[in-house]
């Protein structure tokens, strides 16, 4: 069983950055396709970022390119979005994913593990 710890949420005024951090545990049997997903107050949750674990391929929304990164360090099995020039519509809740599908998706059905999200406010 996957576990997924997201941390390195909070307040940040516009244009400022944050980073946050996704600790992956428990008993893994591949690599894992891994992604970032955000949901505003009474809105659908949204792709955010993806990153395929054997071929080292990044995805990004169309919202967040040259902004955010997402990166991996399998020593210390830990998945982290620099975002970066935060603006108030970044906020939200944003939730670490992994899928047993090593490949980048937009789709949140694609992903069977979830964290329990860390949240992020940007102020203007």
């Amino acid at each position: 069983q996957v576990r997924l710890v997201e941390s390195g949420g909070g307040l940040v005024q516009a244009g400022g950055s944050l980073r946050l951090s996704c600790g992956v545990s428990g008993r893994t049997y591949r690599n894992y396709g891994m992604a970032w997903f955000r949901q505003a107050p009474g809105k659908e949750r949204e792709f955010v970022a993806a990153i395929s674990w054997s071929a080292g391929i990044t995805y990004y929304a169309e919202s967040v390119k040259g902004r955010f990164t997402i990166s991996r360090d399998n020593a210390k099995n830990t998945v982290y979005l620099q975002m970066n020039s935060l603006k108030p519509e970044d906020t939200g809740v944003y939730y670490c994913a992994a899928s047993h599908y090593d490949v980048g998706s937009r789709d949140t059905n694609e992903y069977a593990y979830w964290g329990q999200g860390t949240q992020v406010t940007v102020s203007s």
